[in-house]
């Protein structure tokens, strides 16, 4: 059975930075795309971020982009979302989400019915 579990989530004031963690288990392989989805008060749960845990590049919605890294650790099952500049928008629920796939795509990577597995989420509160 595959499990996510966030980590890292804080209250934090604009322009801070903070680290997300996002540990799997369950795989037997690293054939899995793995999201970063967040959702804001009001707003639907939104992909930010995506990166395969065997290799490829990693994408990344507008609203992060330049200031969110999505990396790996392949021997950890681990991976991590750096945020950097923080602004009060970016206040919301993180979870982590994985599919099966041999890929990341990056006409798909955000769709989010696709994702088979998720965590439970986690708190980031930006304060102005």
């Amino acid at each position: 059975q595959v499990q996510l579990l966030e980590s890292g989530g804080d209250s934090v004031e604009a322009g801070g930075s903070l680290t997300l963690s996002c540990t799997t288990s369950g795989y037997t392989d690293r054939d899995y795309c793995l999201a970063w989805f967040r959702q804001s008060p009001g707003k639907e749960r939104e992909g930010i971020a995506a990166l395969h845990a065997g290799a490829g590049p990693a994408f990344y919605a507008d609203s992060v982009k330049g200031r969110f890294t999505i990396s790996r650790d392949s021997a950890e099952n681990t991976m991590f979302l750096r945020m950097n500049t923080l602004a009060p928008e970016d206040t919301g629920r993180y979870f982590c989400a994985t599919k099966v796939a041999l890929a990341c795509w990056g006409d798909d990577w955000f769709d989010r019915p696709k994702y088979t597995s998720w965590g439970k989420g986690i708190q980031v509160t930006v304060s102005s």
